[in-house]
Order: C-alpha cells, then sequence, then structure tokens
C-alpha cells in the first residue's frame, strides 16, 4: 500500500509540477497573481465544504502537537525560500536601478563587459568631439574610464569571513564630471578628488612621518563593507559605514576616502572611484575601457520615427523568432532528438521606454553602424544593466529546483499528518456521513484542513523570512557570456515574494492533502462505524 501511495504522489508531482512552477514564476513578477490563486483556491474550499469550518479547527486544536510539528516544517521550508527569493529579488533591483536611460557605453569593438574593453587613446578625443554628445556649455558630458577589479587583502578577517575580495575600481579623469553623467551625487560631509588624486596624512601611531594616501570616493554598499573590517569602530551606534576622512589598505598602500556616492541600489554601490592616472599603471591597465556619454537630445531628430518604427519591428521580429525556436526545441525535446539552436541573446529584444531612451538609442545607432573612424561597441547604459539579469535569471531556476527538493519533504509530512488524522477519525466520518455529508463535502474538509496548516506555516515561515529584507550579501551579476560585476547588495522582500511564498503554501497543502482526503472519502459510513 505504501509503494502504491508514493507512486501515486510521484504521478501528482510530476502532472501539477510544470503548472505551479509556471504559476510561481508568474507570481514572481506579478504578486496579484500569486495572492489571487491562493485566496481563490481557499475559499472555493470553504463553498464547496459543507462541513462547518469550526469542526476544522476544533480538530487542529485537539491534535495541536501533530499540526504544530508540520506547520513548523513549514515554517523552515518558507522561511529558507523567502530569503533565497529575497536575495534574487535584491539582484533585480540593484541592475534594473542601474544606469541612466539618455547614457550611452562605448566599448572596444566585440567586446561586451568593461572589464574585456580597451580603447585606443586616438579614438577616445574624436568620440568625444562628435556632436551626438551632449554639452554642458562648452564641456562634452562624456566621462572617461578605466574599469579595473583588483584582489584586495580583507584587514583583521574576523572568523567566518572571507581574507580576500574583489573589490571593482573605476580610474576616472575627472570625478565631478563623472558623477554628473551617471547622476550620483555625492553625501555633503564629502568632495570629489583632487588634480593630483593624492594628499598627505599626518602621522600616526608612533610614525613621525607624514602618509601619502591617494584619495578614492567610494559607493555606499562597499563603504558598509569595508567598515566591516574595522570591527571596534563600526560598533559605535552612529556609525553605518566608512565616512569621509576614513582610511583603509590596499596593494600595500593606504587610501583615504574623500567622499561617499549617494549609490545605494545600484551597482556603483560597489564601487571605488580614484584618479586613472594613479590607478591604471598601479595595475597594469593604462588605457581606457569605457566611455560613458550623454545622448545628444537634438542628434538626428528628424530621422527619430522612422528608426522607431524600423526598431520596434525588428523587436518584434525576434520575440517571434525565439517563440518558434523554443516551439521547435520542446517538440525535438519531446520526441528524442537533439536541438543545438539557440534565440537571439535577450538584450535584443530591449523596448525603449522613454524619450531619454530613444536619444540613446538613436546615438548607439550611430556610433555602431555609421561611425567610421574605428570600429567600437555602444551600449545604452540600461540595456547594459538589464542584459546582466541573465545571471538573475539562472539564481531563480535554481532556487526553483531547491524549493521543489523541499517541497517532496513538505508535501510527505503534511500527508503523514493528515493519514494520522483520518485514522483517529474513522468514526467521526461515518457519524458525517450518516448525518447526510456527501463523499465530496468529506473530501473537501479533510483538502481544507490540510491547507490551513500549510498556510498557517507557510506565513509564519515569510514572516520570519521576512526579517532579512534590508541585509546585505555580495554576489555577481553578469550576462553569462564571461565578466561580470561583484556587488554589494540588500535583500529585499516584498509582495512579489511574499506572493510567492503564499502560493507554494497552499500548493504543499492541497497536494499533500489530496491522496489522504481521497481515501477518507471512499469510507462509507458502515465501515467507518464498525
Amino acid at each position: 500500500m505504501f509503494e502504491i501511495i508514493i507512486a501515486l504522489v510521484v504521478l501528482l508531482v510530476l502532472l501539477v509540477g510544470g503548472y505551479f512552477t509556471g504559476l510561481l514564476t508568474l507570481a514572481f513578477t506579478n504578486p496579484a497573481i500569486g495572492f489571487g490563486a491562493a485566496a481563490g483556491l481557499i475559499v472555493v474550499l470553504i463553498v464547496l465544504s459543507k462541513v462547518p469550518l469550526s469542526y476544522n479547527f476544533q480538530n487542529l486544536l485537539v491534535r495541536w502537537r501533530t499540526t504544530l510539528l508540520t506547520g513548523l516544517a513549514f515554517t523552515l521550508v518558507l522561511s529558507l525560500l523567502t530569503v533565497m527569493l529575497a536575495f534574487v529579488k535584491g539582484m533585480y533591483v540593484l541592475t534594473q536601478s542601474s544606469g541612466q536611460p539618455r547614457n550611452v557605453l562605448v566599448l572596444a569593438e566585440g567586446s561586451t563587459d568593461e572589464g574585456f574593453s580597451n580603447l585606443g587613446f586616438a579614438n577616445v578625443g574624436d568620440i568625444e568631439a562628435q556632436e551626438a554628445v551632449a554639452k554642458d556649455g562648452q564641456q562634452p558630458l562624456l566621462s572617461r574610464e578605466t574599469y579595473i577589479i583588483v584582489n584586495q587583502p580583507v584587514e583583521a578577517s574576523v572568523k567566518g569571513r572571507p581574507e580576500r575580495r574583489f573589490l571593482q575600481m573605476r580610474g576616472v579623469d575627472d570625478s565631478p564630471l563623472t558623477g554628473k553623467v551617471h547622476g550620483l551625487p555625492l553625501y555633503p560631509d564629502g568632495s570629489w578628488l583632487s588634480d593630483a588624486g593624492a594628499r598627505e596624512l599626518p602621522p600616526q601611531g608612533d610614525s613621525k612621518e607624514p602618509i601619502n594616501a591617494y584619495e578614492v570616493v567610494i559607493g555606499e554598499g562597499i563603504a558598509r563593507e569595508l567598515g566591516k573590517d574595522r570591527p571596534e569602530a563600526m560598533s559605535k551606534p552612529q556609525l553605518k559605514r566608512l565616512n569621509a576622512g576614513d582610511t583603509f589598505k590596499m596593494n600595500g598602500r593606504v587610501w583615504v576616502i574623500v567622499g561617499v556616492l549617494k549609490s545605494e541600489g545600484s551597482t556603483f554601490d560597489s564601487e571605488v572611484w580614484a584618479k586613472r592616472s594613479i590607478i591604471g599603471p598601479m595595475f597594469g591597465s593604462e588605457s581606457y575601457s569605457t566611455l560613458v556619454l550623454q545622448a545628444s537630445k537634438d542628434f538626428r531628430r528628424e530621422q527619430r520615427a522612422a528608426y522607431k518604427e524600423e526598431k520596434l519591428a525588428k523587436i518584434a521580429e525576434a520575440k517571434t523568432k525565439a517563440a518558434d525556436i523554443q516551439k521547435r526545441a520542446a517538440e525535438a525535446k519531446a520526441a528524442g532528438k537533439e536541438f543545438t539552436e539557440e534565440a537571439n541573446p535577450i538584450p535584443t529584444w530591449i523596448e525603449p521606454k522613454s524619450d531619454d531612451h530613444w536619444d540613446a538609442e538613436m546615438v548607439k545607432a550611430y556610433f555602431n553602424s555609421d561611425y567610421k573612424k574605428s570600429s567600437v561597441n555602444a551600449i545604452v547604459e540600461t540595456d547594459y544593466f538589464e542584459s546582466l539579469n541573465q545571471l538573475n535569471q539562472q539564481f531563480l531556476y535554481a532556487i526553483i529546483f531547491v524549493t521543489i527538493i523541499l517541497s517532496v519533504g513538505g508535501v510527505f509530512g503534511v500527508m503523514n499528518t493528515m493519514f494520522a488524522a483520518i485514522s483517529q477519525r474513522i468514526k467521526d466520518i461515518g457519524v458525517l456521513r450518516l448525518l447526510g455529508y456527501r463523499r465530496r463535502s468529506i473530501l473537501v474538509c479533510f483538502l481544507l484542513e490540510s491547507v490551513l496548516i500549510a498556510m498557517i506555516g507557510g506565513l509564519m515561515g515569510v514572516a520570519l523570512g521576512s526579517l532579512s529584507d534590508g541585509w546585505t550579501a555580495s554576489s555577481i551579476v553578469g550576462s553569462g557570456q564571461g565578466g561580470g560585476k561583484f556587488v554589494v547588495l540588500r535583500l529585499t522582500v516584498d509582495a512579489q515574494v511574499v506572493a510567492v511564498g503564499c502560493l507554494l503554501s497552499l500548493t504543499l497543502g492541497f497536494v499533500g492533502g489530496l491522496i489522504p482526503s481521497l481515501s477518507a472519502m471512499r469510507l462509507s459510513a458502515l465501515d467507518a462505524l464498525r
């Protein structure tokens, strides 16, 4: 009998697994779907169940130990799931809120990540002089940058923390201009990099010699991470991060923070800016990796309508082609054949959402197609960061896989509880049948009880996991084509994460309680009373 039950559960999970996986994915993007599905199923069960709801609550209270243990299992599963989803949601928020829609990144030809880009000096001056670049008075709004990843030993590493970290450094020529182009101001107590990019600090400790320190401007996130290297200082309640005037060591040198960027919620939150003329030779990267320019609103304005129509047509064509490839891939998989063709990368589907974005699209098209002085790869800045979501999608699929494994345990836990409840209440079932309740009412009654256990435990788990909202974590965001960025992100628990948790709790309760409820439904009144 036990083997038959296991086979039925596996079959049931296989049948509904694909459906609920799709539903959970939809709920992650639209919380109304998750809340609506959860509330809708509970309402339907209550309406179909003719047995008073108080009967279910009374039995749950009578068997409070079993109910508590089963509910705690759901609490553990859902709290873990909530934290994992909060991590992925934080990554989505980070990449989606990074960049300016009017900015264009100019990389070397063939480069899709600024970590692998290497622009020639001759190209930079000519690109800066193009009429496609917006100007503030006579100054082109173009930032010359060198992106470098540095392996930094962690000062006074405490137990449980890594001894090294990957530090993102951005070498800039004109830090106020770079801040203006990226839309990143400083906190009032800070200043931008000086022309020299270095300063002399007073002697420290027993030394009587002044200290030569290199100036940096850093993001809020990395300021908090660097602060954790100094637990004695950060233990003070008023200190949440390093501030202007604080120092840290890297590459055997002292670095002094002159300003902290208001960068929370973007990838720049994890960056350290310094003079390119200093860190370029220091870390063996003297050329520019990236030019970030602000698109001129007047550039090729008369061609905007025709370009927009052509761009939207290409997006529609790319989506149609991808859908066709996915369909043929599914057919090949069903037939047991190999299918190797891949759809176009997602960034080609990104549709501009504002006039600023269309300004950037026009400039991007110019540098990629009509600019003849040199070959470059121009990318709208927001599209570049949105392409980093591909790694987020992989994390989401991994979480779904882990959730399915954990869910099997939850299903068997509910099933065991409900079989035990039915064995203890066989005579109750007989009385209910003699009172005129139909088999369908018995089925729905026990199914509703299973769902209630799962929902109560699940809601407690979601509430417990919600405490992770605002926690910081380190991760990598990338496009899956090499490269990527090491970032400090904030875990985010919002309506979407809560909706997925509620829907998963309901799903596990429904699946786990279905087979025991069917066995209760099959009992006749006379058999139950014997």
